[in-house]
């Protein structure tokens, strides 16, 4: 447990901002999940829109969103030659 009073700050708001992003990064790791589990263009859609969520709010680096976002086309591009 931290003693200085800046670090007893540090940790309230660590712990606020932690229970804020937390909803938004799970939700946009289960969207992901969804999409490799069934891809097709509607689950896309949702795990485009839920990456772009996180990165607008800085919770995952937007190189991270591009990766991902390639991959998750990559699988939905390999279906369609099939």
């Amino acid at each position: 447990m931290p003693i200085l009073s800046s670090a007893l700050k540090a940790l309230r708001q660590t712990k606020r901002k932690t229970a804020i992003n937390r909803p938004v990064k799970s939700r946009a790791k289960s969207m992901i999940d969804a999409m490799r589990k069934v891809p097709d263009l509607t689950n896309l859609s949702k795990a485009f829109s839920a990456v772009d969520r996180a990165v607008k709010r800085h919770i995952i680096h937007k190189n991270k969103a591009a990766r991902v976002k390639s991959q998750l086309s990559k699988l939905l591009v390999g279906l369609a030659k099939k």
